[in-house]
């Protein structure tokens, strides 16, 4: 069976799934839709013998997989291949994700405490040891679970 095929016959999986599922649907006559569904039946019944057995359904549903995978991974190639030479450069490829927007500044409001612009190991050991007592609510040098649990950082 050819790719060709395979993918005619998932288009007629979703017709036949967009009538089930009553979403509108271009006209189709009852003898067209017939015709569908012998062909895929006929496309199913890899031995011909006139009954779809559990492992055709199973090798036919497999190259359907195979078939759309395919044409996804087509479409995406064609998509990051911008110069159409047939390979992907690491600046295509890059291209794909767009840069991530870098922004210090939440992390320097709140550990420069001091405002000069940088933070020192004394200002990050208070903020983060000021956010550790908060947490210990007993004050014993030890978060449990439960603390944790209270402060809203576990579920």
């Amino acid at each position: 069976m050819s790719i060709r095929h395979i993918m005619m016959s998932s288009s007629v999986v979703a017709m036949v799934s967009g009538i089930a599922t009553a979403q509108p649907q271009a006209s189709l006559p009852r003898a067209n839709f017939l015709s569908a569904i012998d062909g895929e039946f006929r496309k199913m019944d890899a031995d011909k013998n006139g009954i779809v057995t559990r492992s055709e359904v199973a090798d036919f549903q497999r190259l359907v997989s195979v078939a759309e995978s395919g044409a996804r991974n087509h479409a995406l190639f064609t998509q990051l291949d911008a110069d159409k030479n047939g390979q992907i450069s690491p600046a295509e490829f890059r291209a794909l994700t767009p840069a991530t927007k870098i922004d210090p500044q939440p992390l320097l409001i709140r550990y420069d405490t001091n405002r000069d612009g940088g933070i020192s190991q004394v200002e990050y050991r208070t903020v983060k040891l000021n956010r550790f007592d908060r947490v210990d609510g007993n004050q014993d040098g030890v978060v449990t679970a439960a603390e944790q649990q209270a402060a809203g950082l576990e579920k």
